[in-house]
């Protein structure tokens, strides 16, 4: 038992260390200059006030200190840079399915690594927020690469408690945890549907979550989650645990069924999202995440 622990500890160090070294490095040469540029500080923080000067504009007089010293004098605001980035990672069963060159949850976990570092080398705080129907785990956000490497590692390894999953739940935690304005990126799937239904779930929780952060989605998909090959009857299982069927994937009808469902599911997310104003990218597991994130960086 000890020497298959052993061996799970040292798989894990050399995943984690081997996303380190490719996303770092990513970090450092693509995304640090587009990430600087795309994701701005809160706001503009008070520096200091000086003697008022021909065009400056009045309202940012200083009434208290023109009172005092008997002279005109402004307030000098510079923008805040720092930002607090939060990575709302869903960590659901269905994270686990992947068909072609990686695994969902993998491929979540190398753009969770991106943005860490990218963060990192902007001098940010980064947290996360690991969440299925529940909110599973939160890390408080917080600087150095320690704390990045231990927010890698819990998105490699962690298990949930529980099978499904609700975004609502997690951009609910996010509003009510963080006070202050931060960045946050949504990584998931985005189906979060009840039954057969196409109406995302989440829409009320996600208005409350951009009206107090700068939200951002980047939806990871497998290409084999939009059409079912034909290959007979085939046994197939929920992997959230809401049940299985026998499916005849001979049938034209039960495919065409199937993607239409699915086709009308990814309308409906990306028609909430444009309405909402809330920036997102789809990237598939066969895809190059790289190019995906710099369209996300570059729509901003």
């Amino acid at each position: 038992m000890a020497e298959t622990s052993s061996n799970k500890a040292t798989e894990l160090l050399r995943k984690v260390r081997k996303i380190e070294i490719r996303t770092k490095a990513l970090s450092h040469q693509i995304f640090a200059g587009e990430y600087h540029s795309a994701f701005k500080g809160r706001g503009m923080a008070f520096s200091e006030v000086r003697e008022y000067q021909y065009g400056d504009d009045v309202r940012s007089m200083d009434w208290n200190v023109t009172a005092r010293l008997g002279s005109p004098y402004v307030k000098v605001f510079e923008e805040e840079r720092e930002l607090t980035v939060v990575l709302l990672v869903d960590v659901s069963r269905s994270g686990l399915f992947g068909t072609r060159v990686t695994t969902k949850r993998d491929m979540i976990a190398e753009i969770a690594a991106v943005l860490s570092f990218s963060a990192i080398i902007n001098n940010d705080k980064v947290g996360a927020l690991l969440f299925s129907d529940k909110v599973e785990k939160f890390i408080p956000p917080k600087k150095g690469r320690g704390h990045l490497l231990h927010i890698i590692r819990e998105i490699i390894e962690y298990t949930p408690t529980s099978d499904g999953t609700d975004i609502g739940v997690a951009l609910e935690f996010l509003s009510n945890a963080i006070k202050k304005k931060c960045t946050a990126f949504l990584l998931s799937d985005m189906v979060d549907v009840e039954g057969e239904s196409v109406s995302p779930r989440y829409e009320d929780a996600l208005k409350i979550a951009v009206n107090r952060h700068d939200l951002s989605v980047i939806r990871v998909v497998d290409p084999r989650e939009r059409s079912i090959p034909d290959i007979g009857v085939v046994h197939v299982k929920d992997s959230e645990g809401k049940g299985s069927a026998w499916i005849n994937t001979s049938s034209r009808k039960v495919r065409g069924e199937y993607s239409k469902w699915y086709s009308r599911l990814e309308e409906n997310t990306v028609k909430l999202l444009n309405r909402h104003k809330v920036d997102s990218v789809t990237i598939g597991t066969d895809q190059d995440y790289v190019k995906g994130l710099l369209a996300l960086f570059g729509s901003r």
